[in-house]
């Protein structure tokens, strides 16, 4: 016995047509008319901010604006070798890369969530070999007497999920607000290899500065030796001496000696951040030392507010707040429109006619009735990541002001400190000038000469240590502000948003 077709009437089959076609463009409209989102309406979260740094003037509470341009702010120490070191590392360091890398990553995730707001269109040919029992029917023998079949089949399909409660919206808000957190996260290790960068070179050139002090003493010692020497053999001077001065040199040469090591681990370091083995790269010496650069009395907010670490912890709260919505969103049911059509035959020559053709088309719901409180779960859990989030991004804006403050008073100590030093170092060079003299006239022992001495190359040292110090604290002030202090390009740009808005 044999089956009858449901719609025998071939006459039917456009006037279904119409109707499932009339009937997916009202789903449609109905679709887009009524979608909405169910995430939470974001706003940034407060901050408690000061009005004022303690040691700086013109200071606001910090909105991130990272988009605002930080320059080349390295050129600030007016070192062409180290600007074009800085521009190697921006091309070759190979953290950048493992980071561009994720954010490119984040790029996709991004197109991938908006691909979902759209139709998806399906295309599928294929043959298929099957078997039907045939010892009950006799109608099936004299089809095929083995009972083997073969179906040859095409089918061209198109389905689309409508965004009626903002899942896949949402979803998409929170792929892009991530894939702007990897970007922020991308610059912000970028300016920490900068920054680490124009460190490294700038103790590398105080370094360079203190073997230079040392060559130089060395030399005076050795000509102290020599003169105590031959004080010795006239017996104007005692063994003593002798002994007192070639200690002196001896442990001069050792403390020269020690910044080899010291010099190669920082010329190392340079290396590997400009993505070469330390094997490949050297730095000739220098007589140069960079330049310190003056930080502004007055200094605008914006700077702060280009922090790309702030910029990631608030685009952080951005995703997290809109997976609320995702996970609200699985409360409802999902509506799915679908079309499909094609031919199916038993032979492959009339496989492509009239009447192989078949079709349909329909809206499909779906949804979870019953689950034991998993989706219930995942919104607290969303919740909860949007509260951690807020405390990350609170917590941030407070190291950044905390940053901030330390080095402003930093190089304000510093800049006290090197004035006192440098009044007494002067005081040394003029005391060891005078003792040299006396005891040259035989005035004094040498052991006097030789405390006086030992006074004035730690006043040496000590300055170049100072100025060493403030120019890492003044590269550390600047990565803390988001990188540099001129700030003419932001207030141009922040006056034109502020006009926009």
């Amino acid at each position: 016995m044999t089956r009858r077709p449901l719609f025998s009437d071939r006459s039917l089959q456009p006037l279904l047509a119409a109707r499932g076609s009339r009937l997916l463009a009202s789903a449609l409209c109905l679709a887009m008319l009524s979608a909405c989102t169910l995430s939470p309406d974001y706003h940034r979260p407060e901050t408690p901010a000061p009005v004022a740094f303690k040691h700086a003037e013109g200071w606001t509470q910090a909105n991130p604006s990272d988009a605002i341009a930080r320059g080349a702010w390295w050129e600030l120490y007016g070192d062409a070798q180290l600007n074009g070191l800085v521009e190697q590392l921006n091309a070759s360091n190979q953290t950048v890369a493992q980071y561009e890398a994720q954010y490119r990553q984040a790029q996709a995730l991004v197109r991938s969530a908006r691909g979902a707001l759209f139709p998806s269109l399906d295309l599928s040919a294929g043959k298929t070999r099957s078997s039907q029992g045939t010892g009950s029917s006799s109608s099936s023998l004299s089809n095929n007497s083995s009972g083997i079949r073969n179906t040859y089949s095409t089918q061209l399909g198109v389905s689309w999920e409508a965004d009626l409660w903002g899942k896949l919206r949402d979803g998409l808000a929170a792929n892009q607000a991530s894939a702007e957190a990897s970007l922020a996260d991308m610059a912000a290790i970028r300016l920490s290899l900068q920054s680490e960068l124009v460190q490294n070179y700038l103790q590398l050139r105080v370094l360079d500065e203190q073997k230079r002090l040392l060559e130089a003493t060395v030399e005076a010692y050795e000509r102290s030796l020599k003169m105590t020497e031959n004080q010795y053999r006239a017996g104007v001077s005692g063994k003593d001496a002798v002994a007192q001065a070639q200690t002196q040199l001896k442990s001069t040469q050792a403390d020269l000696i020690d910044l080899v090591w010291q010099r190669a681990q920082l010329e190392n370091a340079i290396a590997v951040l400009l993505g070469k083995a330390p094997a490949e790269f050297a730095l000739a010496d220098s007589k140069d030392i960079p330049a310190l650069p003056q930080v502004p009395l007055a200094l605008p907010s914006q700077l702060l507010e280009r922090r790309p670490d702030i910029a990631k912890a608030e685009r952080n709260v951005m995703s997290a707040n809109a997976s609320i919505g995702v996970a609200r969103a699985a409360y409802f049911p999902d509506l799915t429109l679908s079309m499909s059509g094609g031919y199916s035959s038993s032979r492959f020559s009339d496989w492509i006619s009239l009447p192989n053709r078949f079709w349909s088309v329909g809206p499909q719901l779906a949804m979870t009735l019953f689950d034991a409180g998993q989706r219930a779960a995942e919104v607290d859990r969303s919740e909860a990541v949007y509260d951690q989030t807020v405390a990350q991004y609170r917590q941030t804006v407070l190291d950044g002001f905390k940053e901030v403050e330390n080095y402003l008073v930093q190089l304000k100590v510093y800049e006290d400190e090197a004035r006192v030093r440098s009044e007494a170092l002067d005081s040394a060079r003029e005391s060891l000038r005078l003792t040299n003299n006396q005891y040259k006239a035989g005035l004094i022992a040498y052991l006097d000469v030789v405390n006086v001495q030992t006074t004035a190359l730690s006043n040496e040292r000590s300055v170049l240590n100072l100025l060493q110090g403030r120019l890492v604290a003044s590269v550390q002030l600047i990565a803390a502000l988001g990188g540099g202090w001129d700030s003419q390009a932001a207030f141009v740009e922040q006056e034109d948003e502020d006009k926009s808005l």
